[in-house]
């Protein structure tokens, strides 16, 4: 079949689409497709040769993407390399506008799409272009600045338009995403070095660079390589990042991104890369992420909240880690299941299930996919898994295994049982034998109850899910097939009209199992074959139950449409009309009735049909909702055995007719005879079917139509009117007509042909032998005698109508047509589209912009009547008729905008119905598939499916896009009735008007002028509701064109000004709200979907070369296409004329908005409306003219706060235009600090970076000094290594001079000259000044940017202007005055960055004593404000420039003059201010902590927390990360050991530690321990505020800390406590979350082990919940090391010991959840321990005199004994849902202490009950584990005893 392919196509297509093989005109596809690809490559090169973008590539790349859409990848090698390669270079064109680049980057992602087609030998593309384009985008430095508008949020935007703005933003983002995904295969060899020197210097782990760094390493690092080159690859970076990677803890932002790369690593090179030694740091951290709450008490942090890890990533990196000769990751996913099994038994509910969930639902589905790659997957050029890797089919069982206990947990989640079908159905496909059993055993009981509708609905999708492994059964699982049946016969019950939910399951179970059987009893061969197997004998004799099967399905829907007829479900009075769940049923019913009978042998069938036909004759039904669903039951059997079926129906039920309508009077009668009109439906419903058999009945057919369109009554013609339509369809479509899952069904004698073998089986898609459906001659020649007999004359009376000849009433007309478009919806697909000359003029281009065209199987008849034309001519009479003479006639114009749309659209299918079919076939597709073998091994009925798809989809694209006079005219009818008086004809109208704009090429622009017409000022005819129509028309329907935002200059020149200047029109009021409303949405959608139109068109000359390749390819090819020298020079020409034109109708564009905005009467909103459009239309490549420039600057002053707004923001964008370029040295690092860079990564405080660190005594404090430093402003530079070539600023001397006012241009003087003005500034500070919200204000970055901008551009021009304003300012404590200096002061401190040293130490000196002032008046409100300013002062500026801010910041901020609020305040500035600098200031943080220290023990809360918060960022530069040298910074661990030799005193004591509180500090000094309490609270305040953000924890510091932690901590849970002891208890929960490495462990348990020897219970009880939790969150880590676990359970079963009671009932807890767990297991040696341990006798008891005091202290071997018991319970107690086969013979030995002394007795109790509630569930399943003897002591033990015994 390839062979002759070639030979016909003249090359081997890299991949069509399959299914156009099988479609009944296959054998026209490949000469279309060669006529297509010719043209869609000439004309694509030509355009590219002659520099047209638009429209001449963006057409043809259109044509493109719907060719991929049509035949796949149907072209050669060669062709396909062209096209991306051309692609790539459009995309990453340097001034190409957003929207396009989308377009060319969709398509681009789309040619990529399957890599195996192309190799790395055939494709190599750039990296670098892709990451420019990305960083552009992403990071865009103008964006914030409004010159460069992406589809993204605005600053004014609601939350909810900022959601969508987010998404629209993402849409750009994900599209770049996929495209790099995309192309990354086919990056360079040397990619992955270039990339690492590119992104390395920004790995700063304090910095947000680091982000940057991590998400890029993420996204482009190639992984897919061949062995030879991974040393090139990922082994440059694999060590560096994993260590990284190890090292961190805390979950910063970027370590998810770090998991992607390692899982997309794991996933390409399987086999390649040894894991072993991380995975069991793999699978703590992936345990951690999780989330889950552990022990009793447990803090959150936040951060684990938002950024744990991505599950799809995680599940791909484990199932990538099987296999392999060791399997470690086998064990230790093992250990990860069975430690959180329990969190899925469904008593389980909270945040974290959703992620386990997803867990459980996905990894299944990654390892399924990892064995087709291995085994089935058709091998490519990507490199295999090699053999030694490969999953076993061990290693698939065990897999399996450990899945299954929480899979079946999991189907009866509170989420829903959605996910664990899914993995059900994965792990079926692997090992059925293992999986489907427990399902079934769940399933039968489920069967049975009543009482539990949950579970039946929950084990039925599972067993939906697995069906087909299920029936496949395969050597591993024989018996599966023996449970269809009683599976079917026990499902009928469920077809239940009482509850909903359950019906519709039932209907997809029993809809499912019958898709995949034949139902055929093949009993008889039982005697007639002697080659069966004995399986195959169990299943012939089973199936004669088929037929009892069917039958009883039937009476159960017919008990069930009982039930719901209309009189039963509703009073008289409500709608007659389906409810929805009414028509969810009737659809579930009818489509598992019809798959039924498609599946059912012949006599089956009969008898079926038989009794249908028996239930819908001999009743009558309403033909609301009982009658369509028995209608859809007959309708299903016609469609299976046509011509069987129409015997009976067609005949009874015309007779039926034409004896009813025989009376005369019938005919007119207003309400007509039930009988009739379910006869009519029921028809009606029958003629849906293969069209040749219909035709023996044609002539009794025409003459009921002829009886019955012509009824009065409304019921009874739109019956007739679905019948035509139905008789119509079925002749004129093309369609298949058997689904069987069998392809020629089941006539066959047993003897030769056994339909139990095909039990399962997927339809075979080299063979499905479809039975197609082809309208012959008879069936056309019908077709339009239908048409000549009952069209025909409605269209000559609808015409004599509209000429005024012929009186109709409205209902008349509104009959007829009813009768037309029924007419047209049943044979339009044989009607020739709608024909004539094109619209001229709309749109220049010089390359052919013709539409191609396609067959779907149908030869146009030209010599009968074009009923299509006829239809448009009449129907245009027709309406302007109506509009006319009777505009009130809403309903007929419904009708009319019904045909019109149908007249441009419809070729047999709507757009709305394909789309909704596309999507119900791929969830099909999802829930039957078998992803294991891969192949396209669907079943029969859904290949067929895909192939009619196919068909339906070429339907809907066959006539192309042109615009043609005919409908032009339409669409100015449509335009009409968009305008016209009724608001729902309006809205009808324009949403058939928005299709049609999106579909005709270039048709916006004729419509939009005509739109506008309506809207100009000057017309006095206008009505409100035009006014109305037109706005809605330019705002355009959710998704669609929308006319006001065109991306176009000639469009947005028109309308933007048209609709400023509509505020002038007279039809306009804004009393009307509506109109308000309009406005506002128009201007908000303007607004939310502007992006920046591209003015420069410029076609770089690589990307001509192509297109010149493009055109000279061959195979197929146009001839002569390639243009002339002489074209080629024209097309230059074109393009630089559009260029200047685009710049031309920019300017002119602005120019109109001003002129609108100097008109005087124009109201308000309007103002508004244009200043936004205004401001929409800055742009980094090309300046504001100078007008707009005035006006925005004079804005700045307005009275109305919204306008101040707008124009602040544009002042700062075109601030940004006027920038001067600065110069840039390049500058070796080396030279600076005068030492040799490192060979190898040495990062962090290294000699080579010392220059950069804050030193006071190398301060520039002289013009000399600073001229002569080098100032790295970023953060980043420097700390993890050097970029390549570091570009620096150049000195001031060799920088362009400052401003003068006499070499500005006119733009830059306008700011001058307002600025320099007094009268303006005093202005402008006062409405600066002002408070806009109460409470709600903020420092705003928009006028920071304002500032920023003035003092960069003019140096400090205008600063002696504002200086007397700033001192105002400061000096008033008022918020919004603080707000406002606040604001100034920090756009100055960036806007002085290229100052010179005098100008610079001349504004210090003047905001230094400014700043004090206003810092001394700091309040609660402006606080933040002062943060904010601060540190966006300080932001990415080096600190040796800020010397003096620093300086006076550090000076004392606790000097407690102003109260301790002050003191806090001066902290919190000071920390925004060293936060920012990062790890550059280590000078700073040492000469902070040196002054903090002495003042820890603080009094006042405020201050502690803020020290806290201080010393974190302190402590925050001190990280242990690889490659990292110690910091200069202060470390933690000198801090903390002279911290603890202050808490000495605390330490030794025993007694109770007190919170003394003395607030008033007073003279005498207070003892050490008072002091050692006070500093106790502000270390404490410190550890917890670091718990989430450092990256490394101090373990060692902190075990110092704990026996002190322990000693405070309370044990109850009571916020009644004071801070110390609430703050203790935090801390020990937040620590005993932390990550902790091997050679960490053994401290932590030493210290633990030393402090359960405590004397205070409180501590050893304490030590037990840290434990919990503990080990728990370092599961893996700790399993790793044998010595650990057994300290661990040495430490617990010591304190089951305990002398105090809490303290043995919480080792009891810790035990069982260890050993739920698996962390402990429960062996023999425990067991006999406990044994002994409850045998140890108890003293007996002494008779004492009463007097006498009862000794409270128990025995040693009372405790002893409890300790036993307690042991025993824990075990018990430790699996909740399962019995193991130790359990009976525990909770034997327990019975035997029920009548011990307190506390066992009530200990034994308790256990027990325990027990019983957690078993109660499945104690059927349960009881099998027990012997008789033993399950009556339990009985007795469990059953309370009877109080009346």
């Amino acid at each position: 079949m390839k062979k002759d392919q070639t030979e016909t196509l003249g090359f081997a297509p890299q991949k069509d689409i399959v299914y156009n093989k099988l479609l009944p005109y296959a054998d026209r596809l490949d000469g279309e497709s060669n006529d297509i690809l010719a043209k869609i490559k000439c004309n694509l090169g030509r355009a590219v040769q002659l520099r047209e973008l638009w429209p001449g590539v963006l057409f043809w790349t259109r044509k493109l993407s719907t060719y991929l859409r049509l035949y796949g990848r149907k072209f050669s090698k060669e062709d396909h390399v062209l096209f991306i390669k051309l692609l790539y270079e459009l995309v990453t064109m340097p001034h190409l506008e957003i929207s396009m680049m989308q377009g060319f980057a969709r398509l681009l992602v789309n040619l990529l799409k399957k890599k195996e087609l192309l190799s790395r030998d055939d494709l190599e593309l750039p990296w670098r272009p892709l990451y420019d384009l990305y960083e552009k985008i992403l990071y865009s430095k103008t964006e914030h600045l409004g010159l460069n508008w992406f589809p993204n949020c605005r600053a004014e935007a609601t939350t909810k338009q900022k959601m969508i703005n987010y998404m629209r933003k993402r849409s750009v983002e994900n599209v770049l995403k996929t495209l790099i995904k995309s192309c990354r295969p086919y990056f360079p060899v040397s990619a992955t070095q270039e990339m690492l020197d590119e992104w390395r210097p920004l790995l700063c782990p304090f910095d947000v660079t680091m982000q940057k760094a991590i998400s890029y390493f993420e996204l482009f690092l190639p992984t897919i390589m061949p062995p030879e080159e991974h040393g090139q690859g990922f082994m440059l970076w694999f060590d560096e990042l994993m260590g990284l990677w190890v090292s961190v803890q805390n979950l910063p932002s970027w370590e998810g991104h770090l998991v992607n790369l390692f899982a997309r690593l794991a996933n390409d090179n399987i086999g390649h890369v040894d894991w072993d030694p991380y995975i069991p740091k793999i699978f703590t951290r992936i345990l951690r992420s999780f989330n889950l709450p552990v022990g009793t008490r447990q803090m959150v942090v936040s951060r684990y909240v938002s950024n744990s890890y991505d599950i799809g990533h995680v599940v791909v990196w484990i199932s990538s880690m099987l296999g392999g000769p060791s399997n470690r990751a086998q064990k230790q996913l093992d250990g990860l299941f069975s430690s959180i099994a329990s969190f899925y038994h469904p008593s389980n509910n909270g945040r974290w299930l959703m992620k386990l969930m997803k867990l459980l639902q996905r990894l299944p589905a990654s390892v399924v996919r990892r064995l087709h790659r291995e085994r089935y997957k058709k091998p490519c050029w990507i490199t295999p898994v090699p053999a030694s890797h490969r999953l076993s089919d061990q290693d698939v069982t065990d897999f399996v295994e450990s899945m299954k206990q929480p899979v079946l947990l999991a189907m009866f989640s509170k989420t829903g049982s959605m996910d664990a079908a899914q993995a059900l159905q994965n792990l079926a496909l692997m090992r059925p034998e293992l999986v489907i059993p427990p399902v079934l055993e769940r399933t039968y009981p489920a069967m049975e109850t009543l009482t539990e509708p949950h579970q039946l609905t929950a084990t039925l999708s599972c067993m939906i899910g697995v069906a087909r492994s299920l029936l496949s059964g395969g050597r591993h699982y024989p018996e599966g097939p023996a449970h269809v049946l009683p599976l079917l016969m026990r499902a009928l019950p469920g077809v239940d009209p009482n509850d909903f939910s359950k019906c519709m399951i039932t209907f997809q179970f029993i809809a499912t199992f019958t898709t995949l059987v034949p139902l055929v009893d093949c009993s008889s061969a039982l005697h007639e074959r002697e080659d069966l197997t004995e399986m195959e004998r169990e299943l012939c004799s089973a199936s004669a139950e088929f037929e009892d099967f069917v039958l009883q399905f039937m009476d159960r829907c017919f008990a069930l449409i009982d039930s719901s007829t209309l009189e039963q479900t509703r009073e008289e009075t409500e709608t007659e009309k389906m409810t929805h769940l009414e028509s969810l049923v009737e659809l579930g019913l009818s489509s598992t009735f019809s798959t039924i009978l498609t599946q059912c042998s012949p006599e089956i069938f009969k008898v079926a049909l038989e009794k249908v036909f028996n239930f819908a004759t001999t009743n009558i039904f309403e033909t609301r909702v009982a009658g369509r669903m028995v209608a859809d039951m007959c309708r299903a059997a016609s469609k299976c055995h046509p011509a069987e079926s129409l015997k009976l129906f067609v005949p009874h039920c015309c007779t039926a007719i034409t004896h009813i309508t025989a009376n005369e009077d019938v005919l007119n009668e207003e309400e007509l005879d039930k009988e009739l009109l379910w006869n009519l439906q029921l028809l009606s419903e029958v003629t849906r079917v293969d069209g040749e058999k219909l035709l023996p009945y044609s002539s009794q057919l025409v003459q009921i139509l002829q009886l019955t369109l012509r009824l009065r009554c409304k019921q009874g013609y739109s019956l007739a009117c679905n019948l035509l339509h139905h008789v119509l369809r079925s002749t004129a479509l093309t369609y298949p007509t058997d689904y069987c899952s069998i392809p020629g069904g089941f006539h066959r004698p047993l003897k030769e042909y056994l339909p139990i073998k095909d039990w399962g089986r997927a339809g075979d898609l080299w063979d499905l032998q479809i039975q197609w459906h082809v309208p012959s001659a008879e069936e056309t020649a019908f077709v339009f005698y239908v048409l000549d007999l009952l069209l025909q004359p409605e269209l000559q009376r609808l015409q004599r109508y509209a000429q005024g000849q012929l009186e109709l009433s409205r209902d008349d007309v509104l009959q007829s047509l009813s009768i037309v478009q029924h007419c047209l919806l049943g044979a339009g697909s044989m009607l020739p589209p709608l024909d004539g000359p094109l619209v001229p003029g709309l749109v220049q281009s010089k390359v052919c912009l013709d539409e191609t065209c396609l067959y779907i199987g149908v030869e146009y008849d030209e010599s009968r009547e074009n009923y299509r034309d006829a239809i448009c001519r009449v129907m245009r009479q027709l309406l302007h008729y109506i509009l006319e003479h009777s505009e009130d006639d809403t309903k007929s114009l419904f009708a009319v905008i019904k045909i019109i749309s149908d007249l441009m659209h419809f070729k047999g299918s709507h757009k709305n119905e394909f789309d909704s079919r596309w999507k119900s076939f791929t969830l099909v597709k999802k829930s039957m598939e078998n992803r294991l073998h891969g192949k396209k091994q669907h079943i029969r009925a859904l290949l067929i499916d895909r192939v009619l798809l196919q068909h339906e989809m070429r339907k809907l694209l066959v006539e192309g896009c042109e615009y043609k006079m005919v409908h032009q005219d339409l669409l100015n009818d449509l335009l009409r009735l968009s305008t016209s008086t009724y608001s729902q004809v309006r809205s009808k109208a324009q949403n058939v008007l928005f299709t049609a704009l999106g579909t005709y090429n270039f048709c916006c622009r004729d419509i939009t002028p005509r739109v506008l017409e309506l809207l100009e000022p000057g017309r006095e005819d206008i009505t409100q509701q035009q006014f109305k129509g037109a706005l809605y028309c330019l705002l355009g329907n959710h998704g669609g064109v929308c006319l006001a935002n065109l991306h176009d200059w000639e469009c947005i020149a028109l309308t933007w000004p048209a609709i400023v200047r509509s505020g002038l029109s007279p039809s306009m009021s804004l009393e009307k709200p509506s109109i308000v409303r309009l406005f506002d949405d128009l201007a908000d959608k303007v607004h939310r979907q502007y992006e920046t139109i591209g003015i420069d068109f410029t076609v770089p000359d690589r990307i001509v070369q192509l297109g010149n390749h493009l055109t000279e390819s061959r195979h197929p090819c146009l001839s002569n296409t390639t243009p002339t020298d002489q074209e080629l020079q024209e097309g230059f020409l074109t393009q630089q004329t559009k260029n200047m034109e685009s710049v031309q109708r920019y300017e002119k564009l602005v120019t109109d908005l001003l002129e609108c905005l100097d008109n005087r009467d124009l109201p308000w909103k309007f103002e508004h409306i244009a200043i936004g459009f205004l401001s929409l239309l800055l742009r980094d490549d090309h300046p504001l003219p100078s007008v707009a420039v005035l006006f925005f600057i004079k804005t700045l002053n307005h009275d109305a706060l919204i306008v101040r707004k707008v124009a602040i923001s544009a002042v700062a964008g075109i601030l940004k235009q006027l920038k001067r370029p600065r110069n840039k040295t390049a500058v070796h690092p080396s030279d600076m600090s005068g030492a040799e860079e490192p060979a190898g990564l040495v990062a962090g405080d290294r000699p080579g970076n010392l220059w950069l660190q804050y030193n006071q005594s190398r301060l520039p404090n002289s013009e000399q000094d600073w001229d002569n430093m080098h100032f790295v402003e970023k953060t980043h530079w420097g700390y993890y290594c050097w970029p390549k070539k570091l570009m620096l600023y150049s000195p001031s001397k060799e920088q362009p001079p400052d401003l003068v006012p006499e070499e500005m241009n006119e733009r830059e003087r306008i700011i001058y000259n307002y600025f320099s003005n007094p009268d303006f500034i005093n202005q402008l500070i006062k409405f600066l000044s002002l408070e806009d919200r109460k409470g709600k204000d903020k420092f705003n970055p928009r006028r920071f940017c304002l500032f920023k901008g003035l003092f960069r551009n003019y140096s400090d021009t205008f600063l002696p202007v504002l200086m007397p304003h700033m001192e105002r300012l400061a000096a008033d404590s008022h918020e919004s005055t603080q707000r406002c200096v606040a604001e100034i002061i920090a756009g100055l401190v960036r806007g002085s960055k290229h100052w010179s040293f005098k100008k610079a130490e001349a504004l210090w000196n003047f905001l230094i004593p400014l700043m004090r002032t206003a810092l001394s008046h700091i309040t609660v409100e402006t606080y933040t404000d002062w943060g904010t300013c601060v540190a966006t002062a300080c932001e990415s500026r080096d600190p040796r420039k800020l010397h003096w801010l620093f300086e006076m910041l550090m000076e004392s901020p606790l000097s407690g003059e102003g109260g301790s609020f002050v003191d806090a305040c001066h902290l919190y500035v000071l920390q925004g201010a060293l936060a920012q600098q990062e790890w550059r200031v280590p000078e700073l943080l040492h000469r902070l902590l040196e002054y903090l220290e002495p003042k820890l023990t603080q009094v006042y809360k405020n201050v502690r927390e803020r020290i806290g918060s201080v010393l974190t960022y302190i402590f925050m530069i001190d990280v242990t990360l690889p490659h990292t040298l110690p910091t200069r910074s202060p470390h933690i661990s000198q801090f903390t050991e002279r911290v603890l030799t202050q808490l000495k005193p605390l330490m030794e004591g025993d007694e109770e530690i007190q919170n003394h509180v003395l607030e008033e500090n007073g003279i005498e000094e207070q003892d050490e321990r008072t002091q050692a309490i006070k500093l106790l609270k502000t270390v404490l305040k410190w550890l917890m505020a670091s718990a989430g953000r450092s990256f490394s924890t101090p373990v060692p510091q902190q075990l110092q800390l704990l026996p002190l932690l322990f000693k405070i901590a309370p044990v109850e849970n009571d916020d009644s406590y004071d801070e110390l002891k609430r703050d203790a208890k935090t801390c020990l929960s937040l620590m005993s979350q932390g990550l902790l490495y091997q050679d960490q462990i053994p401290l932590v348990l030493q210290t633990l082990n030393e402090i359960s020897g405590s004397s205070s219970w409180h501590a050893r009880f304490s030590v037990l919940t840290y434990l919990q939790i503990m080990v728990f969150y370092n599961l893996f880590t700790l399993l790793d090391i044998e010595e650990a676990v057994q300290d661990v359970r040495a430490l617990v079963i010591k304190l089951l010991e305990d002398e105090q009671l809490e303290v043995r009932e919480m080792a009891a807890t810790t035990l069982s959840g260890f050993l739920q767990c698996n962390f402990l297991s429960m062996d023999s040696s425990m067991q006999t321990h406990f044994e002994t341990l409850c045998k140890t006798r108890l003293p007996k008891k002494r008779k004492r005199d009463l007097g006498a005091v009862v000794d409270t202290i128990p025995s040693v071997d009372l405790v002893r004994r409890h300790a036993g018991v307690l042991g025993l319970g824990a075990c018990i107690l430790s699996s909740p849902y399962d019995v193991p086969t130790w359990m009976p013979q525990l909770l034997m030995d327990l019975s035997a202490h029920l009548n011990d002394t307190q506390p066992i007795e009530m200990t034994v109790k308790k256990t027990l009950s325990n027990f019983r509630r957690t078993h109660h569930d499945n104690w059927l399943e349960h009881k099998q584990q027990f012997t008789d003897d033993q399950l009556l002591v339990l009985t007795d033990l469990l059953v309370s005893p009877c109080y009346y015994a």
